[in-house]
């Protein structure tokens, strides 16, 4: 007789997807976190009970529904790791595109370039803000003989949006790359 318990949402996988996901499971490179998510939602597909699927996976039944019902909900762009909880963002992006600016083309009076504690009274922020900024955009103006003048004018934005790209985008790019061999 069959189990009884709450009813699971039905998942069906489209040959794209199905095909993704054995690909992430067999890659070399793929994240091992990432390749379980893939392995659960091709048992789940397949339809395995999330008790079955965690214990032939090694997981718990709280993780296969948490993944089944991400993935039901959002697709393959669940898997990846969603926002977590926290203050809102105290530094707006027109405020770090202006910082980048500012280190990137100006030098502070009476000095050969900008510290961080200059540069956030500077811009009114703080001297942590202004070390996180840095350290994402990799601008180190203290180091004169490497630093580098970047020309390309969309490099905020560029670096932005690399900074903001989730897993699902990072691990395609691998795969991709992976299966040129």
């Amino acid at each position: 007789m069959a189990r009884m318990g709450r009813p699971k949402a039905e998942l069906t996988l489209s040959h794209e997807e199905r095909a993704a996901l054995e690909g992430w499971v067999r890659g070399r490179s793929t994240p091992q976190a990432w390749a379980l998510r893939c392995r659960i939602i091709l048992a789940c597909a397949e339809g395995a009970s999330n008790m079955d699927v965690a214990a032939q996976l090694g997981s718990t039944p709280h993780a296969v529904g948490r993944w089944r019902a991400r993935f039901v909900q959002y697709r393959i762009a669940g898997l990846g790791d969603m926002p977590r909880s926290g203050g809102p963002r105290t530094v707006t992006d027109e405020q770090v595109a202006a910082v980048v600016a500012k280190t990137l083309e100006s030098t502070p009076k009476n000095a050969t370039h900008w510290s961080t504690r200059s540069m956030a009274k500077e811009m009114g922020l703080s001297q942590s803000s202004v070390s996180r900024i840095w350290r994402a955009f990799g601008l180190q103006p203290h180091r004169s003989e490497t630093f580098k003048l970047s020309t390309d004018p969309y490099f905020v934005d560029k670096v932005h949006r690399a900074r903001a790209s989730s897993l699902v985008v990072r691990v395609v790019g691998a795969d991709s790359r992976a299966g040129t061999d």
